[in-house]
């Protein structure tokens, strides 16, 4: 069993500041609660390298700007796997991101997996190990933890370790060590990890199926339930789940009486919220909702639109197979629909390794630049401009 020191004081964080300044990478992950809460309740902070393995206590040391200012070393490569939810609450904490990234779970399609595999997977694929899952719904806020719950944690970390040197070493002898700078760098952009409550209307599912008056009270209830939830600390759904702001958009109670008759509501939130959401309500009826983009994504497509992806989907094919990659891993029928019909930057296609694989001649394809040609059984890609 790996030693795994436990950082509870000053004095055992101070040594562990200045161990960390030696290391060029560090694994990270982090164990917390969102169960009750809005913003996420950091519990645990397990840190390991090849030679040692520590478990922070952020609980018994409510300061931690001395640890975070080393483990935001730019000299230091900070590996994680799906480094999302660790990156929120890092960002939550000190308000910045740490840079350099690199996520296991990012990088495992490049290497034959499926597109964000689980953790559990890379470990019995790369050291042929199966994780104890026995604390997965732990409460990791009580304490004092049990050397269970502690070695169960820090494994997560040692065997990131492991996983992240034969990643590297795999990546580096496909010479792809550099296709995912991108990826990395777009994990680190603040707007991932904060929530516009003016936008949380586009994270609601079904939205498009709502028009003019309907639309307009989802986008109002939206913006209220993240500004309270955020506000109050609280998760979202336990002031209104997402079929209650369906359910009220349709029926459009003006009172507080009709908005007691929607079906699932809470009475504790009518009391407390009733009077505020149906002046919300109301106000949202005579204004024109945010429009909703939906070129491409839900329309019909026609016949030409159809053979159009067709063709994309051919050349993607070639480049995936050229690479040893899964087509769906390189791009998807929809990431294909976004380049075609939205003009979307944000399209994975026009980033990173994707576009220098597939994306550049995707566009070329669209703009008339680049044709493809069928000779001895073979697709071939033709540059009109030559």
């Amino acid at each position: 069993m790996t030693n795994i020191q436990y950082i509870d004081s000053p004095e055992k964080l101070a040594l562990l500041c200045e161990q960390i300044k030696k290391e060029t990478w560090l694994a990270l992950d982090t164990e917390f609660l969102r169960e009750k809460t809005y913003y996420s309740k950091f519990c645990l902070l397990q840190i390991a390298t090849p030679e040692w393995v520590v478990c922070v206590d952020p609980i018994a040391l409510p300061q931690l700007d001395t640890l975070f200012e080393v483990i935001y070393d730019p000299g230091i490569v900070k590996v994680f796997h799906s480094c999302r939810q660790d990156l929120e609450i890092f960002h939550q904490i000190t308000g910045k991101l740490p840079s350099p990234v690199f996520d296991t779970q990012v990088a495992a399609p490049l290497l034959g997996f499926q597109d964000n595999p689980g953790y559990a997977m890379l470990v019995s694929s790369f050291l042929n190990v199966n994780l104890n899952k026995a604390h997965t719904r732990a409460d990791w806020s009580k304490r004092p933890l049990t050397e269970e719950q502690i070695q169960y944690a820090a494994d997560d970390v040692i065997y990131l370790c492991q996983i992240y040197q034969v990643m590297t070493q795999k990546l580096a002898e496909l010479g792809r060590s550099d296709w995912l700078v991108h990826d990395f760098s777009e994990l680190e952009n603040p707007e991932l990890y904060l929530v516009a409550p003016e936008k949380a209307w586009l994270k609601i599912k079904g939205k498009n199926k709502l028009t003019g008056k309907q639309l307009s009270v989802v986008q109002a209830l939206a913006e209220w339930r993240e500004k309270t939830a955020q506000a109050e600390n609280r998760p979202k759904n336990w002031l209104l789940r997402d079929e209650i702001v369906f359910d009220i958009a349709k029926l459009q109670p003006e009172t507080q009486a009709q908005l007691g008759e929607v079906r699932g509501i809470d009475m504790r939130i009518i009391n407390r919220h009733g009077a505020e959401l149906c002046q919300l309500i109301n106000a949202a009826k005579n204004r024109p909702p945010i429009p909703l983009n939906l070129t491409g994504k839900s329309a019909k497509k026609s016949q030409q639109q159809e053979a159009i992806l067709d063709i994309l989907t051919a050349l993607v094919r070639i480049r995936a197979e050229e690479n040893q990659l899964n087509p769906s891993i390189l791009a998807s029928r929809k990431d294909l629909e976004v380049l075609l019909f939205d003009d979307d930057e944000e399209c994975p296609l026009l980033h990173g390794w994707r576009f220098s694989m597939a994306g550049k001649e995707l566009v070329g394809l669209l703009k008339g630049e680049l044709s493809l040609g069928i000779e001895a059984d073979k697709i071939n890609i033709i540059d009109l401009k030559a």
